[in-house]
């Protein structure tokens, strides 16, 4: 048996000093106080703060491979893999709006993943939302919630596997909203050109989320707050993309203040993450450009973001304390798919976890 002793541990609510983890057959047997580890037992000290890996609900792709071009359980672990380079130990594999055969394709894939490492479901964004706020999505494959979407949500559910659906409440009834609710299927807003009533309407009837807050959705107004004055008020949890290009570091200070635990942190990746530096979705061309995934008219488009940098920029830019980010990257995603269990340690594998150095960033972990 070989105990780990960090600088600092995350348990899942808090950063905690003084604690020793031992590990056993490749995996975390106890958490404890360091002053009560057994006399004589093997301790390796490492410099920095010993966490859960994180938990990613909004994943497009990574390693070179775009889940709509590949919706294929191999294709859904070639992006956890390119993901796990980054600290990042379970996603929802995301599915950008596409055609009612390639999101059959999808749902089959994940429920031919089921139990794979890291493969939690999948995340249909799309392509129930409103042509006003596509963003990249295109327009074409565009319709109203359906019998087939609610079927697929229900065929997963029943696998046991996390759903999260992004929908515009104006593309789907309120009875709708509630029956994927009851599912367990998490029904987050977004891609929406709604009021505030509207939104407050779908958040009443259900849903639980709000897709990447401030992008792709009516802001926040003098005299209509739009949905993103109907996310800011509500006790929805709402996904953010903090890399500096989608949402400016000062309006996620704001957000902050006004839902200090109620924010997450997504990487909303494209496949430039751990591959190359463009791709093609949907006959588009997107490319990396400074940082930016752009498409031909120089919009953006998807994310080159991983959370591990995610979480670096929102404690050096935005200001928020390296425990309350850990929660936006870690417990507050597990939590809202009904998986606190991955914001712990105890009984995690060596490899679900990362150890940060004093300015967020990844660092090796030591191999007892």
């Amino acid at each position: 048996m070989t105990w780990l002793a960090p600088t600092h541990l995350f348990d899942g609510t808090a950063l905690r000093e003084g604690m020793a983890v031992d590990i056993r057959a490749g995996r975390v047997g106890a958490v404890q106080p360091r002053d009560a580890v057994p006399a004589g037992a093997e301790i390796r000290r490492c410099v920095g703060t010993l966490s859960p890996g994180f938990v990613d609900l909004q994943v497009n792709g990574g390693g070179g491979v775009l889940l709509n071009s590949d919706p294929s359980p191999e294709g859904m672990a070639t992006i956890a893999a390119a993901h796990r380079r980054f600290g990042t130990v379970a996603i929802l594999p995301t599915l950008i709006s596409d055609s009612p055969l390639v999101q059959a394709r999808a749902v089959d894939a994940a429920l031919a993943a089921r139990g794979r490492p890291g493969l939690l479901g999948l995340h249909l964004e799309g392509p129930h939302l409103a042509e006003a706020r596509l963003g990249t999505h295109a327009a074409r494959f565009l319709r109203p919630l359906d019998d087939q979407t609610i079927a697929e949500v229900e065929r997963l559910r029943a696998a046991g596997l996390a759903v999260m659906i992004t929908l515009a409440p104006e593309a789907a009834t309120e009875a709708q909203i509630a029956r994927l609710a009851e599912m367990g299927a998490v029904v987050s807003l977004g891609h929406s050109d709604a009021t505030a009533d509207t939104g407050r309407a779908a958040l009443d009837a259900g849903a639980r989320a709000v897709t990447h807050l401030f992008n792709a959705m009516s802001p926040l107004g003098s005299r209509e707050p739009g949905m993103v004055g109907a996310a800011l008020s509500s006790d929805a949890m709402a996904g953010v993309i903090c890399d500096g290009h989608h949402v400016a570091f000062e309006t996620l200070r704001l957000a902050l203040r006004l839902k200090p635990e109620s924010l997450f942190l997504v990487s909303d990746a494209m496949p430039t993450l751990g591959g190359p530096e463009s791709f093609e979705l949907q006959g588009q061309t997107l490319t990396l450009e400074g940082g930016r995934l752009i498409n031909a008219e120089g919009r953006l488009a998807g994310a080159h973001l991983s959370m591990a940098e995610a979480l670096r920029l929102m404690i050096a830019e935005v200001g928020a304390a390296p425990d309350q980010a850990l929660r936006m990257a870690i417990t507050r995603p597990a939590e809202l798919i009904g998986r606190p269990d991955l914001a712990r340690l105890d009984g995690r594998p060596l490899e679900d976890l990362i150890l940060l150095d004093a300015e967020g960033r990844l660092t090796p972990l030591p191999q007892p």
